[in-house]
């Protein structure tokens, strides 16, 4: 069994935060068919499921973000789940908006809720970093991390968790490199083109798939007497 963590805090007054994009990217893979409604246990709620033949369990800690551990290790001691069966998916402030890394073991990074998975189970489980950009300045760090995710955000947050839930076999597979490779590709399935050539077909609102394209030639005027005979009868005969 794979354990599949979300990281956030309850209550609906943090549905929104940047803090609970773990619950949200979890919230994302149990809308996958066969995936039974959430339920309490293990001091969290929980949903089970199977990925790519495999069964998967989801759960989003219910004790605050600065005591996830308690209900990660209680799930985990429960089903006999090794670190490495385990993966967690966390808001990333050194990340930009968007931009999503996976990684086994590791510090903290001051993120209080790996701080207190660490100190239950140890280091050597998987983390999937979900990018929500920094604001510019420790002071800012908290009002950034506890407020909600700005309207102008859903266009890159809702693809963002669409596809976490879309590759999520990979993740389940253990293929990390190509979960992050499928994590760059967009909505439309086709890699964004970078640099002055990408900025330049957004402008256009044209793929750049439909833009390398070349265009479909003209047809060949149509020549010969009856061709010639039927431009004269409908007022389209040759010009001197």
């Amino acid at each position: 069994m794979l354990l599949i963590v979300g990281l956030g805090n309850p209550g609906a007054q943090y549905a929104g935060n940047r803090h609970n994009i773990g619950f949200m990217a979890v919230d994302e893979i149990a809308r996958l068919p066969g995936f039974k409604p959430w339920t309490k246990k293990f001091q969290g709620e929980i949903s089970d499921g199977q990925i790519a033949g495999r069964k998967v369990l989801l759960l989003k800690p219910q004790t605050f973000m600065n005591d996830s551990g308690r209900s990660v290790q209680a799930a985990a001691s429960f089903f006999k789940i090794e670190p490495a069966d385990i993966v967690v998916f966390h808001d990333e402030l050194d990340l930009p908006p968007g931009k999503v890394r996976v990684k086994t073991g590791g510090g903290h990074g001051g993120h209080n809720g790996l701080r207190s998975i660490d100190a239950h189970i140890g280091k050597d489980y998987r983390r999937v970093r979900l990018g929500i950009g920094h604001p510019g300045s420790k002071e800012r760090v908290n009002p950034h991390v506890l407020g909600d995710f700005a309207k102008v955000d859903r266009d890159w947050l809702d693809e963002t968790l669409q596809a976490v839930a879309r590759n999520a076999e990979l993740l389940v597979a253990g293929e990390d490199a190509r979960f992050m490779n499928r994590m760059t590709v967009s909505a439309g399935g086709t890699e964004e083109p970078s640099g002055a050539k990408g900025a330049a077909l957004k402008a256009k609102g044209t793929s750049h798939v439909r833009q390398a394209r070349p265009a479909d030639p003209p047809a060949p005027p149509a020549t010969g007497p009856m061709a010639g005979m039927l431009r004269r009868l409908l007022g389209g005969g040759d010009r001197g």
